[in-house]
């Protein structure tokens, strides 16, 4: 085997590395520590962040609660389907402010959104 074969990362530790990025962005998108995380999953702290650094391989069962943990597809995190766009630091913020409402405040809010896209339309045209 020659030493640049050697040198060039496999389509295993490119995978791992693109699903550590996801899984990582998805943690910090929600507010959630590494300890929260590892507290869920009933794993130590430090593999959820050889995890999201592609060290370490992610059973089938972990992707599946962290999917639904971080309200994300599997697919998602596989790259089976193409990541969300991405937002700037005030919408992430936002974002973390309204998971922590109530179902009906998220609705409320929806609509508010709904009003204020109306009304911007309206000033446009």
């Amino acid at each position: 085997m020659s030493k640049e074969r050697e040198k060039q990362p496999d389509d295993g530790d490119v995978d791992r590395k693109v699903l550590g990025e996801r899984l990582k962005e998805a943690r910090e998108y929600l507010g959630f520590s590494q300890d929260q995380v590892a507290t869920y999953l009933g794993i130590p702290r430090p593999a959820i962040s050889l995890m999201e650094t592609g060290q370490r391989k992610v059973e089938v069962l972990e992707l599946k609660k962290l999917a639904a943990l971080y309200k994300k597809s599997i697919a998602y995190f596989t790259g089976e389907e193409e990541a969300e766009i991405s937002f700037g630091s005030d919408v992430k913020h936002l974002a973390r402010k309204v998971s922590e409402l109530s179902p009906d405040d998220r609705e409320e809010l929806g609509k508010f959104a709904d009003f204020l896209r109306t009304r911007k339309k309206k000033k446009e045209g």
